[in-house]
Protein backbone atom coordinates (compact mmCIF):
# COMPACT_ATOMS: atom_id res chain seq x y z
CA UNK A 1 0.00 0.00 0.00
CA UNK A 2 1.58 3.33 -1.08
CA UNK A 3 0.26 6.89 0.55
CA UNK A 4 2.00 9.90 -0.84
CA UNK A 5 5.17 7.57 -1.95
CA UNK A 6 5.30 5.68 1.51
CA UNK A 7 5.10 2.37 1.26
CA UNK A 8 3.16 0.97 4.29
CA UNK A 9 3.61 -2.27 3.73
CA UNK A 10 7.25 -2.15 3.36
CA UNK A 11 8.71 -3.19 6.49
CA UNK A 12 12.62 -4.42 8.15
CA UNK A 13 11.63 -8.28 6.50
CA UNK A 14 12.28 -7.11 3.26
CA UNK A 15 15.79 -5.81 3.51
CA UNK A 16 16.70 -9.44 4.14
CA UNK A 17 14.67 -11.96 2.44
CA UNK A 18 14.75 -12.96 -1.10
CA UNK A 19 18.36 -12.65 -1.17
CA UNK A 20 20.51 -15.07 -2.21
CA UNK A 21 23.60 -14.08 0.25
CA UNK A 22 23.69 -14.27 4.11
CA UNK A 23 23.16 -10.92 5.08
CA UNK A 24 24.12 -9.64 8.73
CA UNK A 25 20.67 -8.19 9.72
CA UNK A 26 20.12 -4.66 11.26
CA UNK A 27 17.31 -4.32 9.35
CA UNK A 28 14.91 -6.23 11.68
CA UNK A 29 13.84 -5.63 15.05
CA UNK A 30 14.06 -8.92 16.68
CA UNK A 31 16.58 -9.46 19.21
CA UNK A 32 19.39 -11.87 18.49
CA UNK A 33 19.96 -15.43 19.68
CA UNK A 34 16.12 -15.99 19.69
CA UNK A 35 13.93 -17.45 21.67
CA UNK A 36 16.13 -18.39 24.21
CA UNK A 37 16.56 -22.64 24.70
CA UNK A 38 14.02 -22.94 27.33
CA UNK A 39 11.39 -20.88 25.61
CA UNK A 40 12.42 -23.21 22.92
CA UNK A 41 11.27 -26.32 25.10
CA UNK A 42 8.00 -24.78 26.75
CA UNK A 43 6.66 -24.26 22.95
CA UNK A 44 7.93 -27.55 21.93
CA UNK A 45 6.16 -29.07 24.84
CA UNK A 46 2.91 -27.38 23.56
CA UNK A 47 2.46 -29.77 20.57
CA UNK A 48 1.45 -32.64 22.67
CA UNK A 49 -1.91 -30.46 22.93
CA UNK A 50 -2.16 -29.90 19.06
CA UNK A 51 -4.96 -32.07 19.06
CA UNK A 52 -7.21 -29.81 21.34
CA UNK A 53 -8.70 -26.51 20.94
CA UNK A 54 -6.76 -23.66 21.82
CA UNK A 55 -7.69 -22.62 24.88
CA UNK A 56 -6.48 -19.13 26.32
CA UNK A 57 -7.39 -18.87 29.65
CA UNK A 58 -4.11 -19.48 31.46
CA UNK A 59 -2.39 -17.15 29.16
CA UNK A 60 -4.76 -14.76 29.31
CA UNK A 61 -5.18 -14.41 33.09
CA UNK A 62 -0.72 -14.67 33.43
CA UNK A 63 -0.58 -11.44 30.81
CA UNK A 64 -3.37 -9.32 33.54
CA UNK A 65 -1.43 -10.54 36.41
CA UNK A 66 1.91 -9.31 34.94
CA UNK A 67 -0.20 -6.09 34.57
CA UNK A 68 -2.23 -6.29 37.48
CA UNK A 69 -5.24 -6.22 35.50
CA UNK A 70 -8.24 -8.21 35.61
CA UNK A 71 -8.68 -10.62 32.98
CA UNK A 72 -11.49 -8.64 31.35
CA UNK A 73 -8.93 -6.24 30.30
CA UNK A 74 -6.63 -7.97 28.48
CA UNK A 75 -7.29 -9.79 24.68
CA UNK A 76 -4.50 -12.16 23.68
CA UNK A 77 -3.93 -11.41 19.96
CA UNK A 78 -2.02 -12.94 16.88
CA UNK A 79 0.86 -10.66 17.36
CA UNK A 80 0.27 -6.71 17.75
CA UNK A 81 -0.54 -6.60 13.86
CA UNK A 82 -3.61 -8.36 14.43
CA UNK A 83 -4.92 -5.86 16.94
CA UNK A 84 -4.04 -3.23 14.64
CA UNK A 85 -7.03 -4.81 12.41
CA UNK A 86 -9.41 -5.20 14.49
CA UNK A 87 -8.75 -1.79 15.95
CA UNK A 88 -9.31 -0.59 12.52
CA UNK A 89 -12.35 -2.71 11.80
CA UNK A 90 -13.99 -3.33 15.28
CA UNK A 91 -14.11 0.69 16.25
CA UNK A 92 -16.41 3.32 15.48
CA UNK A 93 -14.41 6.00 14.68
CA UNK A 94 -14.76 9.24 12.58
CA UNK A 95 -11.62 10.93 12.49
CA UNK A 96 -8.56 8.67 13.35
CA UNK A 97 -5.15 10.39 13.21
CA UNK A 98 -2.18 8.67 13.61
CA UNK A 99 1.37 10.24 14.69
CA UNK A 100 4.61 9.62 12.74
CA UNK A 101 6.74 8.42 11.80
CA UNK A 102 6.20 5.49 12.88
CA UNK A 103 5.21 1.84 12.56
CA UNK A 104 3.09 2.27 8.95
CA UNK A 105 0.86 -0.92 10.12
CA UNK A 106 -1.36 1.04 12.06
CA UNK A 107 -2.42 3.45 9.43
CA UNK A 108 -2.41 0.60 6.69
CA UNK A 109 -4.90 -1.34 8.77
CA UNK A 110 -7.19 1.97 8.99
CA UNK A 111 -7.41 2.70 5.26
CA UNK A 112 -8.01 -0.99 4.35
CA UNK A 113 -10.97 -0.56 7.00
CA UNK A 114 -12.19 2.19 4.80
CA UNK A 115 -10.98 5.07 7.29
CA UNK A 116 -9.74 8.15 5.52
CA UNK A 117 -6.49 8.73 7.85
CA UNK A 118 -5.14 12.15 9.32
CA UNK A 119 -1.04 12.29 10.00
CA UNK A 120 0.43 14.58 12.84
CA UNK A 121 4.06 14.65 11.52
CA UNK A 122 6.71 15.23 14.08
CA UNK A 123 9.79 17.28 13.09
CA UNK A 124 13.41 15.92 13.16
CA UNK A 125 14.33 19.77 14.44
CA UNK A 126 12.49 19.13 17.28
CA UNK A 127 13.83 16.03 18.36
CA UNK A 128 10.50 13.76 17.03
CA UNK A 129 9.25 14.87 20.02
CA UNK A 130 5.49 14.41 20.60
CA UNK A 131 3.36 18.22 21.21
CA UNK A 132 -0.19 16.96 22.56
CA UNK A 133 -1.51 20.18 21.07
CA UNK A 134 -0.77 19.44 17.61
CA UNK A 135 -3.16 16.50 17.62
CA UNK A 136 -6.50 17.82 16.70
CA UNK A 137 -9.18 18.13 19.18
CA UNK A 138 -11.69 16.48 17.27
CA UNK A 139 -9.38 13.10 16.63
CA UNK A 140 -11.89 10.46 18.02
CA UNK A 141 -8.77 7.61 17.50
CA UNK A 142 -5.16 8.45 18.08
CA UNK A 143 -2.02 6.40 17.44
CA UNK A 144 1.19 6.62 19.07
CA UNK A 145 4.37 4.48 19.46
CA UNK A 146 5.92 4.68 22.67
CA UNK A 147 9.46 4.03 22.24
CA UNK A 148 8.52 4.78 18.58
CA UNK A 149 9.72 2.93 15.51
CA UNK A 150 11.47 3.89 13.89
CA UNK A 151 12.99 7.06 15.60
CA UNK A 152 13.60 5.54 19.30
CA UNK A 153 12.28 8.35 20.89
CA UNK A 154 10.66 7.64 24.31
CA UNK A 155 7.99 10.07 25.07
CA UNK A 156 6.83 10.46 28.98
CA UNK A 157 4.01 8.55 30.36
CA UNK A 158 2.13 11.89 30.95
CA UNK A 159 2.64 13.20 27.60
CA UNK A 160 1.19 11.02 25.79
CA UNK A 161 -1.80 10.64 28.57
CA UNK A 162 -2.59 14.74 28.06
CA UNK A 163 -4.43 13.38 24.66
CA UNK A 164 -6.75 11.36 26.56
CA UNK A 165 -10.47 12.86 26.12
CA UNK A 166 -13.93 11.83 26.95
CA UNK A 167 -15.26 9.71 23.58
CA UNK A 168 -11.44 9.42 22.00
CA UNK A 169 -9.35 5.98 21.66
CA UNK A 170 -5.88 6.75 22.69
CA UNK A 171 -3.93 3.68 20.82
CA UNK A 172 -0.46 3.41 22.46
CA UNK A 173 1.67 0.73 20.62
CA UNK A 174 4.32 -0.48 23.52
CA UNK A 175 6.24 -3.18 21.28
CA UNK A 176 9.64 -2.09 22.26
CA UNK A 177 8.79 -0.77 25.70
CA UNK A 178 9.91 -4.62 27.48
CA UNK A 179 13.42 -3.35 25.70
CA UNK A 180 13.64 0.25 27.68
CA UNK A 181 15.26 -0.24 31.88
CA UNK A 182 12.54 -0.49 33.74
CA UNK A 183 9.55 0.22 31.68
CA UNK A 184 10.15 3.46 32.59
CA UNK A 185 7.12 6.04 30.87
CA UNK A 186 4.82 2.43 29.92
CA UNK A 187 1.12 3.15 30.45
CA UNK A 188 0.40 -0.79 30.62
CA UNK A 189 -1.33 -1.56 33.19
CA UNK A 190 -2.60 2.13 34.02
CA UNK A 191 -6.53 2.27 34.13
CA UNK A 192 -6.81 5.92 35.12
CA UNK A 193 -6.38 7.34 31.40
CA UNK A 194 -9.66 7.41 29.43
CA UNK A 195 -10.28 5.27 26.29
CA UNK A 196 -6.11 4.04 26.50
CA UNK A 197 -5.35 0.91 24.55
CA UNK A 198 -2.18 -0.24 24.84
CA UNK A 199 -0.72 -3.06 22.56
CA UNK A 200 2.25 -5.31 23.59
CA UNK A 201 4.35 -7.75 21.23
CA UNK A 202 6.34 -10.64 22.45
CA UNK A 203 8.29 -11.07 18.85
CA UNK A 204 10.21 -8.50 19.19
CA UNK A 205 12.37 -9.48 22.40
CA UNK A 206 11.73 -12.98 22.32
CA UNK A 207 12.00 -13.16 18.86
CA UNK A 208 8.57 -14.79 18.07
CA UNK A 209 7.71 -13.02 15.00
CA UNK A 210 7.67 -16.53 13.19
CA UNK A 211 4.74 -17.71 15.81
CA UNK A 212 2.60 -14.10 16.16
CA UNK A 213 2.02 -13.53 19.60
CA UNK A 214 1.00 -10.03 21.55
CA UNK A 215 -1.87 -8.40 23.60
CA UNK A 216 -4.39 -5.69 24.05
CA UNK A 217 -4.91 -4.03 27.57
CA UNK A 218 -7.93 -1.81 27.45
CA UNK A 219 -11.33 -1.32 29.12
CA UNK A 220 -13.66 -4.22 29.42
CA UNK A 221 -16.11 -2.90 27.07
CA UNK A 222 -13.47 -2.24 24.56
CA UNK A 223 -11.88 -5.74 24.88
CA UNK A 224 -14.91 -7.17 24.68
CA UNK A 225 -15.87 -5.06 20.94
CA UNK A 226 -12.16 -6.51 19.48
CA UNK A 227 -12.86 -9.81 20.72
CA UNK A 228 -16.22 -10.25 19.31
CA UNK A 229 -14.22 -9.02 15.82
CA UNK A 230 -11.86 -11.75 16.21
CA UNK A 231 -12.05 -15.00 14.28
CA UNK A 232 -12.32 -17.93 16.54
CA UNK A 233 -9.01 -19.96 18.13
CA UNK A 234 -6.74 -16.77 16.46
CA UNK A 235 -3.71 -17.52 18.81
CA UNK A 236 -2.62 -21.24 18.45
CA UNK A 237 -1.93 -23.54 21.44
CA UNK A 238 2.56 -22.80 20.83
CA UNK A 239 1.79 -19.11 20.78
CA UNK A 240 -0.44 -19.40 24.19
CA UNK A 241 2.24 -21.56 25.64
CA UNK A 242 4.83 -18.79 24.76
CA UNK A 243 2.79 -16.16 26.08
CA UNK A 244 2.25 -17.51 29.75
CA UNK A 245 6.06 -18.57 29.65
CA UNK A 246 7.28 -14.90 29.04
CA UNK A 247 5.30 -13.28 31.51
CA UNK A 248 6.65 -15.62 34.18
CA UNK A 249 8.90 -14.48 36.72
CA UNK A 250 11.97 -15.68 35.08
CA UNK A 251 11.44 -14.55 31.39
CA UNK A 252 10.55 -10.80 33.51
CA UNK A 253 13.77 -10.73 34.87
CA UNK A 254 15.64 -12.25 31.90
CA UNK A 255 14.09 -9.55 29.91
CA UNK A 256 15.13 -6.41 32.29
CA UNK A 257 18.57 -7.98 32.17
CA UNK A 258 18.45 -7.94 28.05
CA UNK A 259 16.63 -4.52 28.20
CA UNK A 260 20.35 -3.08 30.10
CA UNK A 261 22.37 -5.02 27.65
CA UNK A 262 20.49 -3.31 24.89
CA UNK A 263 20.74 -0.02 25.87
CA UNK A 264 25.00 -0.77 26.65
CA UNK A 265 25.26 -2.12 23.03
CA UNK A 266 23.18 0.80 21.90
CA UNK A 267 25.05 3.52 23.51
CA UNK A 268 28.20 1.63 21.29
CA UNK A 269 26.72 2.04 18.48
CA UNK A 270 26.11 5.31 18.75
CA UNK A 271 29.73 6.65 19.54
CA UNK A 272 30.70 4.63 16.64
CA UNK A 273 27.87 6.37 14.64
CA UNK A 274 29.24 9.81 15.72
CA UNK A 275 32.61 9.28 14.21
CA UNK A 276 31.19 9.88 11.18
CA UNK A 277 30.11 13.27 11.60
CA UNK A 278 32.22 14.81 9.07
CA UNK A 279 30.14 12.66 6.57
CA UNK A 280 27.30 14.27 7.79
CA UNK A 281 25.81 11.50 9.53
CA UNK A 282 23.77 12.60 12.33
CA UNK A 283 22.53 10.24 14.68
CA UNK A 284 18.50 10.73 15.94
CA UNK A 285 18.86 11.17 19.46
CA UNK A 286 18.28 10.70 22.59
CA UNK A 287 17.68 7.09 21.27
CA UNK A 288 15.65 4.96 23.64
CA UNK A 289 14.82 1.48 21.75
CA UNK A 290 16.92 -1.58 20.26
CA UNK A 291 17.13 0.25 17.30
CA UNK A 292 18.64 3.55 15.91
CA UNK A 293 17.70 6.11 13.39
CA UNK A 294 20.42 8.25 11.40
CA UNK A 295 20.41 10.58 8.55
CA UNK A 296 23.26 11.28 6.14
CA UNK A 297 23.36 12.00 2.72
CA UNK A 298 23.39 9.70 -0.59
CA UNK A 299 21.70 7.20 2.59
CA UNK A 300 20.30 5.16 -0.40
CA UNK A 301 23.66 4.24 -1.99
CA UNK A 302 25.38 3.84 1.10
CA UNK A 303 22.42 1.01 1.63
CA UNK A 304 23.15 -1.04 -0.84
CA UNK A 305 26.55 -0.59 -1.06
CA UNK A 306 26.31 -2.44 2.88
CA UNK A 307 24.95 -5.11 1.38
CA UNK A 308 27.39 -5.72 -0.80
CA UNK A 309 29.65 -5.63 1.66
CA UNK A 310 27.45 -7.94 3.47
CA UNK A 311 24.92 -5.77 6.07
CA UNK A 312 21.36 -5.06 5.98
CA UNK A 313 19.98 -1.97 7.01
CA UNK A 314 16.28 -0.56 6.90
CA UNK A 315 15.55 1.79 4.79
CA UNK A 316 13.77 5.17 6.12
CA UNK A 317 11.78 6.31 3.24
CA UNK A 318 8.75 4.29 3.69
CA UNK A 319 7.91 5.90 6.88
CA UNK A 320 5.55 8.88 6.70
CA UNK A 321 7.84 12.12 7.94
CA UNK A 322 11.28 10.88 6.64
CA UNK A 323 12.61 10.69 3.20
CA UNK A 324 15.60 8.81 1.28
CA UNK A 325 18.28 10.64 3.95
CA UNK A 326 17.32 8.28 6.93
CA UNK A 327 18.27 5.03 7.80
CA UNK A 328 17.41 2.53 10.94
CA UNK A 329 19.31 0.26 12.38
CA UNK A 330 19.08 -2.62 14.98
CA UNK A 331 20.89 -2.49 17.88
CA UNK A 332 23.46 -5.93 17.78
CA UNK A 333 26.29 -7.24 19.89
CA UNK A 334 29.73 -4.92 20.03
CA UNK A 335 31.09 -7.75 17.78
CA UNK A 336 28.78 -7.17 14.98
CA UNK A 337 28.39 -3.25 15.60
CA UNK A 338 32.61 -3.38 14.88
CA UNK A 339 32.32 -5.37 11.67
CA UNK A 340 29.42 -3.19 10.68
CA UNK A 341 30.94 -0.02 11.67
CA UNK A 342 34.21 -0.81 9.30
CA UNK A 343 31.37 -1.62 6.29
CA UNK A 344 30.14 1.87 7.01
CA UNK A 345 33.27 3.39 6.25
CA UNK A 346 33.83 1.25 3.44
CA UNK A 347 29.76 1.54 2.10
CA UNK A 348 30.59 5.72 2.43
CA UNK A 349 33.89 5.78 0.59
CA UNK A 350 32.56 3.78 -2.21
CA UNK A 351 29.23 6.30 -2.19
CA UNK A 352 31.72 9.28 -2.55
CA UNK A 353 33.47 7.71 -4.99
CA UNK A 354 29.96 6.87 -7.11
CA UNK A 355 29.32 10.63 -6.91
CA UNK A 356 32.79 11.91 -8.05
CA UNK A 357 33.20 12.47 -4.13
CA UNK A 358 36.61 13.11 -2.79
CA UNK A 359 38.76 10.29 -1.94
CA UNK A 360 38.50 8.15 1.55
CA UNK A 361 38.71 9.94 5.13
Amino acid sequence: MRTEGHDLRHHGDAEVRDDGSALVDLAVNVRADTPPGWLRERIADSLTGLAAYPDGRDARAAVARRHGLPVERVLLTAGAAEAFVLLARALKVRRPVVVHPQFTEPEAALRDAGHTVDRVLLRARDGFRLDPAAVPEDADLVVIGNPTNPTSVLHPAASIARLARPGRTLVVDEAFMDAVPDEREALAGRTDVPGLVVLRSLTKTWGLAGLRIGYVLAAPETIAELEQAQPLWPVSTPALAAAEACVSPRALAEAAHAAHRVAADRAHLVAGLEEFASDGLRVASPAEGPFVLVRLPRAAAVRRHLRTLGFAVRRGDTFPGLDEEWLRLAVRDRVTVNSFLQALDRALTLARHSDGGPAAR
